[in-house]
């Protein structure tokens, strides 16, 4: 036999020198650190030693580089995969600002460069446990929020479903020495299977590997495909549900199962047929054991008043997935779902609804929301979510002031500050990458972090729903002392406005929908929508057959409402009807250019001049009959978002919020409409090219309308017959920097922030101070402007990064001071007053004017007498 030197070096033949040495320098770096056992049997390198991380980092670097299309099925190269991703786990999961973006590049590296065979291998049982319990991990890692999970599923989903069902199915070989083992590989496994939460074609791949037999099977020990192949009565499901209930068996995993099977529903299409992926009774059953599952809490909780917050925190995923699967998009598992919890109702439903209805109230009374009672808050609120739609029940949430009681829920949630996300009670979600890691950042989940009003809304949208008729909306609010009507939807518009959680802005427009108002309102339309009725800046025309005229802007329709727009294709005389939209294109000259955009006989006025409102301001006001006309309009020019509302269909869990920014008319959609250009400062470094003119300066190409709604400035210049009220061109005296932020704060309401995390740390102090100077210009051109919006949002990114970087107070306070900006100058200050005395000793001040140098000796001196420490 060979020896085992003999087999490497004829291994080592097929690589370069170089290679062999960078993979040696590899295991001399890995060997720096330890690996060390736990509990769960799986092994972890680690190291504390952040130089060691650095260095352990940039080899795993170079070694990747030295793989080439001829080498990456080496040996050699695939045994140290294991050792690569168990080094990068351990670096991410210690979570050291610093080293963090670094590793993460070199993760991105090894998942370009290796096959998707080898990933997936990783996690694949032909590698020891360890090896697969890091690689699920690592894959963990790389999906944190949807756009890198949907990145890396593009790639390779279909095998990461494979290995992520592939290990769930192992249940049955739990026992002896290996069950702690196996045991933490299935709960990597169903943690990675969370990945559901997102939609996508990953789906298909669960169903078609049969998620729901496998999921039956982490519920039910002794279980396999075979069994449960022919008919079961509800009874018989619910007989086995009460034994899944009565067991210990995989408890742990009980929360991913709940929480992989309401995502699945979640996002199954209409049509969805369980018979065709796998077996339909199973899926049966599944529904059967949540809805038992939830019931049981409800009725635990009737006949003993305790909060047990571990009772609740096992109740709550079941719950949720019962929630989820009633209003999931796929007929047959909403209408499986509705039924079967009715007919596990029955017995006892009206006592049940009772009791949840006392406790809501109760809550509703109180200030007291500590975590057994927000934990029974969020059930109790599921419970009449579910009980909302079920046709026997709805007389009775009605009768038992169930609309009164969500609206002093609402109420109470509005007005305090109270935020309850699900990582709160749902400890099976927490995972070391789950919340913000230095510079990288998840992104906020569709429910975001307001849990019970989000839904508080659903319930109250639900019965609103079933209510009937306008009239019996406006009965409700008879005499109701929470909110009046007024009052509740001028709160439901600034939840629109001011909040950003997709799914409660979501709601709070589906809400706002039973009251006549239509839309998704929002701060940049509260600004454009000012040009509505405005007869400034207009270039179109849309006529309607009857010769009546509409006055709007090009700029506005071409972002919000493109299908109001001729397409490139039209001639300007041609006469057309597409079954969707129809207009005749001339163009005349009318002192300035406009186009003529003529309407069919199926366009109504008083709907077009509804939709226009919709466009310009973001929502509508209608009655029933204008809006059987504006379904049809909302149709024809393709404004989805809208025609949900109106149609008054639930919003889809997932669904983003629609957006009001205008971003879009900075480049070629809203070029052909663009009537002024601004000129930055250009600077003598600056080579300037323009994707649309021969300008050589720095400049961009806006409109007049935008500029003229958001900026009492620009309003008074343009009306002020001055000279630049006529020019083409106006010269901003900020740099071409600043001028971009500016824009993106005119046209979406957003003013861009600088690097943070490490990013910013990484950065010298020049770096840093290029990244803010802009930031003080505007401030400097937002007094000017007179825009107080703008300069509040500068003094605060200003603020924060001297927050963290105190020393670049001493640059900053000079800046301001040129710009005389001396709120800003003594904003500097204020940071530079714990320093004060060291800048003395150092000398840093003598560069100050006197009276800069004054005011950062005041406000140490007031620092010193508050109490606070100004010592070296």
């Amino acid at each position: 036999m060979r020896s085992s030197k003999q087999r490497a070096s004829e291994n080592n033949r097929s690589i370069s020198g170089q290679m062999y040495t960078l993979h040696q320098r590899l295991y001399h770096a890995l060997n720096l650190g330890t690996s060390r056992f736990y509990d769960d049997n799986t092994r972890k390198w680690q190291s504390t030693d952040i130089e060691i991380q650095r260095h352990v980092v940039r080899s795993i670097a170079a070694f990747l580089d030295s793989i080439s299309g001829d080498t990456i099925h080496h040996p050699l190269v695939k045994d140290s995969v294991s050792d690569m991703v168990g080094a990068l786990v351990g670096i991410l999961q210690y979570r050291n600002g610093s080293m963090l973006n670094i590793a993460a590049n070199v993760v991105e590296k090894l998942v370009n460069i290796l096959p998707n065979s080898i990933i997936v291998q990783c996690m694949g049982r032909s590698y020891p446990h360890s090896v697969q319990v890091e690689g699920f991990r690592l894959a963990q890692c790389l999906v944190r929020n949807e756009e890198n999970c949907l990145k890396l599923l593009s790639l390779f989903g279909e095998p990461i479903v494979n290995a992520i069902v592939s290990e769930m199915r192992k249940q049955n070989s739990l026992s002896g020495k290996a069950a702690n083992d196996q045991l933490s590989l299935l709960r990597e496994a169903c943690r990675l299977a969370l990945i559901t939460r997102w939609a996508g074609k990953h789906h298909i791949y669960f169903w078609k590997q049969g998620i729901d037999s496998v999921l039956l099977g982490l519920l039910l020990e002794d279980f396999h495909d075979n069994l449960y192949q022919h008919f079961l009565s509800l009874k018989e499901q619910m007989s086995i549900a009460q034994q899944v209930l009565s067991s210990n068996y995989l408890h742990a995993l009980r929360g991913y199962i709940w929480d992989i099977l309401g995502w699945l529903a979640t996002h199954c299409g209409e049509d969805f047929n369980p018979k065709a992926h796998g077996n339909e009774l199973h899926l049966n059953i599944l529904i059967t054991c949540s809805c038992w599952f939830f019931v049981d809490t409800i009725r635990k909780w009737c006949q003993i008043c305790e909060n047990d917050v571990v009772d609740a925190v096992k109740s709550e995923p079941a719950s949720r997935a019962v929630l989820m699967m009633i209003f999931s998009p796929c007929k047959y598992i909403a209408l499986r779902a509705r039924s079967t919890l009715y007919e596990i109702l029955k017995p006892n439903g009206k006592e049940y609804l009772k009791h949840v209805l006392h406790t809501l109230s109760y809550t509703a009374s109180g200030s007291n929301l500590g975590m057994p009672n927000v934990l029974k808050l969020v059930i109790n609120l599921i419970g009449l979510t579910c009980y909302s739609v079920l046709p026997q029940y709805q007389r009775h949430v009605i009768k038992g002031e169930g609309i009164k009681t969500l609206l002093v829920l609402v109420k109470w949630f509005l007005e305090n500050d109270v935020h309850i996300g699900r990582l709160s009670f749902a400890p099976h979600l927490l995972f070391p990458f789950h919340e913000r890691s230095c510079c990288w950042v998840s992104t906020e989940d569709w429910e975001g972090k307001d849990i019970p009003l989000l839904y508080s809304l659903w319930v109250l949208a639900e019965l609103m729903h079933n209510s009937g008729s306008g009239r019996n909306i406006l009965d409700i609010f008879a005499g109701e002392t929470a909110y009046t009507e007024a009052e509740l939807v001028s709160k439901l518009q600034k939840i629109c406005i001011d909040t950003s959680t997709p799914g409660l802005r979501w709601y709070a427009a589906y809400v706002l929908s039973y009251f006549g108002a239509y839309g998704f309102p929002s701060k940049i339309e509260k600004r454009i929508g000012k040009g509505l009725n405005e007869k400034e800046y207009v270039d179109m025309h849309l006529i309607l057959t009857n010769g009546d005229s509409l006055s709007v802007h090009g700029v506005v329709l071409a972002v919000k409402c493109p299908s109001l727009l001729p397409s490139k294709e039209l001639h300007l005389d041609e006469n057309t009807f597409d079954g969707s939209s129809v207009r005749d294109f001339t163009r005349k000259s009318c002192g300035e250019l406009r186009k003529e955009i003529r309407l069919s006989a199926h366009v109504d006025h008083q709907a077009l001049m509804k939709l226009l409102e919709y466009v310009y301001w973001g929502y509508l006001r209608a009655g029933e009959e204008l809006v059987k006309k504006l379904k049809t309009l909302a149709k024809r020019c393709n404004l989805q978002p809208l025609l949900q509302l109106l149609c008054r269909k639930s919003p889809k869990w997932g669904t983003p919020f629609p957006s009001s920014d205008l971003s879009l008319a900075l480049g070629p959609a809203g070029l052909p409409f663009s009537d002024i250009i601004l000129e930055a400062k250009a600077t003598e470094l600056m080579c300037w090219t323009c994707s649309f003119c021969s300008l050589s300066v720095p400049h961009m190409h806006v409109h007049k309308v935008i500029l003229w709604s958001s900026c009492d400035y620009m309003q008074a210049l343009f009306q002020s017959g001055m000279q630049d009220s006529y020019s083409q061109t106006i010269k901003v005296p900020v740099s071409w920097e600043a001028l971009v932020k500016l824009m993106d704060w005119f046209y979406s309401d957003k003013l861009p922030n600088p690097p943070t995390g490490c990013l910013w740390d990484n950065m010298d102090t020049k770096e840093k101070l290029c990244e803010l100077q802009p930031y003080v210009e505007l401030c400097w051109l937002a007094e000017f402007w007179l825009l107080e919006d703008v300069k509040e949002a500068c003094s605060d990114v200003i603020g924060s990064c001297l927050d963290s970087a105190r020393y670049l107070s001493i640059k900053i306070i000079q800046i301001a001071a040129n710009f005389s900006l001396w709120k800003l100058a003594e904003v500097a200050a204020s940071y530079m007053a714990p320093l004060y005395r060291q800048l003395c000793d150092s000398g840093e001040l003598e560069a100050l004017d006197e009276m800069l140098v004054d005011m950062v000796r005041a406000a140490s001196v007031r620092l010193s007498q508050e109490g606070g420490s100004n010592s070296r």
